[in-house]
């Protein structure tokens, strides 16, 4: 078993085993005591743990994880999964928002636009990059990208991880809200195939202005949701004490939007999430592009609309 770097409270226990087979193994090695017995039944202790821990996480758990500092960004994936990648800026009317990447890549020696948040690694780039919370001009890029995609018939894959659209008063200005709401209206009529992974923070129509497709995934550590659980409990409570139980009430996991029918998939990350593996996890998404572009390429494009349409359009429940 890989040894997991842990870095959340939650994961203490682990933490502490691992140190009990470290001094273990200290004392083996001063004393010249024969202690394999004892370490077999600390590793066997340890898998089990480590096992049991990440398959109960809780709301706020996966939260976190979303959030982890070395987890896989959108340029990782690209970098993981794309044979090249040729990257397009600027919305022909403001100005290149680099909250939102996009360009043409291959998969498989297939072409496709690749399109995703990035957040960024470091402070430097977190400023760069706006800390992934994309301006008007970054759907608008996005959507002339999009449609480029349809003009030469290239499907679409859209990489999500935000904390939401960027809630500034010059966003506002520029129209926030109309570039969203366009974004949503022009997807889901697009004539190529899209396929939507959240890799990280799916929050808010800053996630749902690149999130309407005929595949939408989660990898399973991350959460999609209206609102984050920090700005649900100040909402509600009016602090943020309460955020690990409104992350409960979202019903914001990978698990709860499977349940609810609202995605089509979950998609397994290595064990203690995808930065524990990083190269493992993009194996398994290339894996699931190469698939679902294979089996989305075969559908007619009046179908293809179609279904996409029904799909989101059975989504909730209305009372009349």
């Amino acid at each position: 078993m890989q040894q997991i770097k842990t870095s959340f409270d939650f994961e203490k226990p682990i933490a502490d085993l691992v140190q009990q087979i470290e001094k273990v193994k200290q004392v083996a090695e001063k004393t010249k005591v024969d202690m394999s017995a004892t370490l077999d039944e600390l590793d066997g202790k340890l898998d089990e743990t480590t096992n049991n821990l990440y398959k109960n996480l809780t709301g706020w758990n996966k939260v976190q994880m979303s959030r982890h500092a070395d987890r896989p960004q959108t340029l990782d994936y690209i970098n993981m999964i794309c044979d090249d990648f040729i990257e397009m800026h600027g919305d022909r009317t403001v100005k290149d928002d680099k909250a939102i990447i996009g360009g043409f890549a291959s998969i498989n020696g297939q072409t496709v636009m690749v399109i995703g948040h990035q957040k960024g690694k470091n402070t430097k780039e977190r400023q760069f990059r706006n800390f992934g919370m994309a301006n008007p001009e970054g759907y608008r890029k996005a959507l002339r990208l999009m449609r480029l995609a349809e003009k030469f018939n290239k499907p679409v894959v859209s990489f999500i991880d935000t904390m939401g659209a960027y809630p500034g008063l010059e966003a506002e200005e520029r129209g926030q809200g109309e570039a969203i709401a366009r974004n949503l209206l022009e997807m889901s009529i697009l004539r190529v195939p899209i396929i939507c992974i959240v890799i990280g923070e799916g929050a808010s129509g800053g996630a749902l202005g690149i999130g309407i497709g005929d595949k939408v995934y989660m990898l399973e550590h991350t959460w999609y949701s209206v609102i984050s659980p920090e700005s649900c409990s100040s909402i509600l409570w009016r602090s943020w004490d309460f955020k690990e139980k409104a992350a409960e009430c979202l019903k914001l996991t990978s698990d709860d939007m499977f349940g609810n029918k609202l995605i089509d998939g979950i998609i397994p990350e290595p064990l203690g999430g995808a930065h524990q593996d990083p190269e493992l996890m993009g194996r398994t998404l290339k894996d699931y592009l190469i698939k679902d572009l294979a089996a989305l390429g075969k559908l007619k494009t009046d179908k293809l609309i179609e279904q996409r349409i029904d799909k989101f359009c059975a989504m909730g429940v209305v009372n009349e």
